[in-house]
């Protein structure tokens, strides 16, 4: 990654990981009848069981149906995949092992282990505290703020780097918006050959949408006060010639 800017304010590793359960529209099984991949088929209760809701026909339920004492062993795994096209647009995977059990012609899911696999490595996460945790307040919301972000206001991303080490910046050809949480936004930053990622952490957290609105005019308003890199002006002008 090579990017000197330090990560802070960010998620918890359980909080990160029931935001992707949270975002997710599909996933992938994998159980003893196989591998399968369902889009808009499980459900997440509040500490975070899951639960399918699949085709009659599918090897999963022959497989809870087979199984000894009806509880086959299977994977649940999950992509977290950036909404702006960026390299490496899957962010992070979550990997949850565990059983199935046959309730009412639905599956309910019992987890045994949780594992998150971010950029910076895997972590297992603690079922205590993935039970306890809370989905970030804008998970559900974070696609279509991010999109409008990148399409609407390219010019407010490119006064946040303003923000921004210079030294993360050299050789930069293109800034998107990669994520945002309650924390902070993360911007990537794309070079010829290379690519990483830079936070920049609000002055507190945002619960709601319109929090988040004001945590962003903060940021931009630091962003207008600052002057531009020398990094970025050495782009504009190789560009411009």
């Amino acid at each position: 990654m090579g990017d000197s800017q330090t990560w802070t304010a960010a998620p918890s590793a359980a909080e990160h990981a029931r935001s992707v359960l949270a975002a997710s529209w599909s996933c992938a099984v994998t159980a003893e009848g196989g591998r399968e991949e369902f889009v808009g088929a499980h459900t997440v209760a509040e500490d975070g069981r899951v639960t399918l809701d699949v085709p009659a026909d599918s090897t999963l339920v022959a497989a809870a149906i087979c199984a000894p004492r009806g509880e086959p062993s299977a994977v649940l795994e999950f992509a977290d995949v950036a909404p702006v096209p960026v390299r490496s647009r899957i962010r992070a995977r979550l990997w949850i092992a565990g059983w199935f059990v046959p309730v009412d012609g639905r599956l309910e899911f019992t987890t045994t282990r949780v594992v998150l696999r971010r950029p910076s490595g895997a972590v297992v996460v603690d079922l205590d505290e993935f039970a306890a945790a809370a989905p970030d307040p804008l998970a559900t919301a974070e696609a279509r703020l991010l999109t409008h972000l990148a399409d609407c206001h390219p010019d407010a991303v490119e006064r946040l780097t303003r923000l921004v080490d210079a030294d993360s910046l050299h050789g930069a050809v293109r800034v998107q918006p990669l994520a945002v949480d309650r924390h902070g936004l993360t911007l990537r930053i794309e070079r010829a050959r290379a690519h990483g990622d830079v936070r920049l952490p609000f002055h507190a957290p945002a619960d709601d949408v319109a929090q988040l609105t004001e945590r962003m005019h903060v940021l931009l308003t630091q962003a207008s006060a600052a002057s531009c890199p020398r990094a970025l002006q050495r782009q504009r002008t190789d560009r411009d010639g």
